[in-house]
């Protein structure tokens, strides 16, 4: 797969505080990625720098095969774009919206356009001030998806939205992205949403880029261990670095395997503890994932503070 999206070296200021910091990332075409992290990671100032909305301080970033700073209509009318904060005009109704998106983009399907707009159950002619912010999100999607862009950015999508609007979010966008073989790169908190869609994963902290990886090879490195002690035993002072966020509570050692490998944690667990009576591993959600990636980036951020 070629690439849809590179970025190299990235760096973004505002004033004197980095927002962006050497990020390197690929979004390889016809996947889905999802581009995680906590709040200010910079994940909506790269995708702000990727769409020409930002300047930024350095770094390459390519899309579509163009820098990112030269990107024009002939590139956009191959990229859909919605976001959280997205301004639409309200006094307009649904079907004027389209009637107004529709000459911008000579390759507006109206036949799609139609579909989706049944496919979103969107009311044509109600205005969208009087629309839910669901509609509203939906009135965006349709507009950005009816002219079958190559590529489509999605910033927050979900933020506010009820979970019924959410799932039929989902749904409409799994179809569509089964169908359309679309690559789609989507930042959002809603990580148990996401994991429902992504085929990749992309974890921002401080700007910079922590983890990338697919979600099945996720999935199958990361564990949650559960040993359970004997009476009055400690936990070493120096075990496996991949074992993250070790916590001890009674008799329970509890913590998350990085880099599981079974014959390897066997050995690991009989090294550190062999009087040991029982151990437990459950496989983990990508939510359970990203929490404790994010509780090993915070406590490393703290300890070299």
């Amino acid at each position: 797969m070629k690439p849809m999206i590179e970025i190299c070296g990235l760096r973004k200021k505002f004033k004197k505080t980095p927002a962006v910091d050497g990020l390197n990332l690929v979004v390889p075409e016809g996947a889905v990625t999802a581009f995680l992290g906590p709040n200010g990671a910079g994940k909506t100032t790269t995708i702000k720098c990727l769409l020409n909305i930002h300047k930024p301080d350095g770094g390459m970033l390519n899309v579509l095969g163009v820098d990112s700073r030269r990107l024009g209509p002939e590139e956009f009318r191959k990229i859909g774009y919605v976001s959280e904060n997205q301004e639409l005009p309200l006094w307009m109704t649904v079907r004027q919206f389209m009637d107004y998106c529709r000459p911008m983009y000579p390759d507006w399907d109206g036949a799609f356009a139609v579909k989706l707009l049944k496919g979103f159950e969107l009311p044509p002619d109600v205005k969208l001030k009087a629309c839910s912010r669901g509609m509203r999100m939906k009135a965006a999607l349709l507009c950005s998806l009816a002219y079958r862009p190559k590529l489509v950015v999605l910033d927050e999508p979900f933020s506010g939205l009820d979970p019924l609007v959410r799932d039929e979010f989902i749904r409409g966008m799994l179809e569509l992205t089964d169908n359309e073989g679309w690559t789609v790169l989507i930042s959002s908190h809603d990580i148990a949403e996401v994991e429902r869609m992504a085929d990749r994963v992309a974890i921002l902290h401080r700007g910079q880029l922590q983890l990338e990886d697919t979600s099945d090879n996720l999935q199958a490195r990361f564990r949650t261990v559960e040993i359970v002690l004997n009476e009055g035993a400690e936990s070493p002072a120096k075990l496996p670095e991949t074992w993250l966020n070790v916590e001890l509570a009674g008799r329970r050692l509890r913590f998350t395997d990085s880099r599981f490998d079974e014959a390897g944690l066997n050995h690991a667990v009989a090294t550190h503890f062999p009087a040991a009576k029982q151990f437990n591993v459950m496989p983990m959600s990508l939510r359970e994932i990203f929490v404790a990636l994010a509780r090993t980036y915070r406590l490393n951020g703290l300890a070299s503070q």
